[in-house]
């Protein structure tokens, strides 16, 4: 039975199977080609489920080859993305690694400075005093 434009108003469960023509796939699957229209507009429209309209698009499409193609890169850039997270990883563990290292260097200082009595840290931008009254510039 062909759809029609009325069924396509009912519910799920009071429409009966639907069957579209092959010309009807034909065009809607020119104008996705085109860019006429989407997928998401089509299944929207005809109540069609997007696993429907890819169905067409790999049957009727003229452009199956590059849909393979797409599917190849994308399985690339998954690798590639999961490369990249394992490198932020990695990145993340060497920064929480330098960190602790880095609290490590200042509890020691902090323990120097409270044994020795003397000031370890400097004041940025701050320069040692010579005895010499001299900048340090020639």
């Amino acid at each position: 039975m062909m759809a029609n434009r009325k069924d396509f108003n009912k519910p799920l469960n009071l429409r009966e199977q639907r069957t579209f023509s092959d010309e009807f796939k034909r065009s809607k699957v020119q104008e996705i080609e085109k860019g006429i229209s989407r997928v998401s507009e089509i299944c929207k429209t005809y109540q069609v489920s997007s696993t429907s309209v890819y169905k067409w698009i790999h049957k009727y499409g003229k452009n199956v080859e590059k849909s393979t193609k797409t599917i190849v890169e994308a399985e690339s850039d998954t690798r590639k993305i999961q490369e990249l997270k394992n490198e932020v990883l990695q990145l993340e563990q060497s920064i929480g690694q330098k960190q602790v290292k880095l609290d490590f260097l200042y509890k020691m200082i902090e323990r120097i400075e409270e044994e020795y009595q003397i000031d370890v840290k400097k004041k940025f931008g701050e320069r040692p005093s010579s005895g010499s009254g001299k900048t340090g510039k020639s």
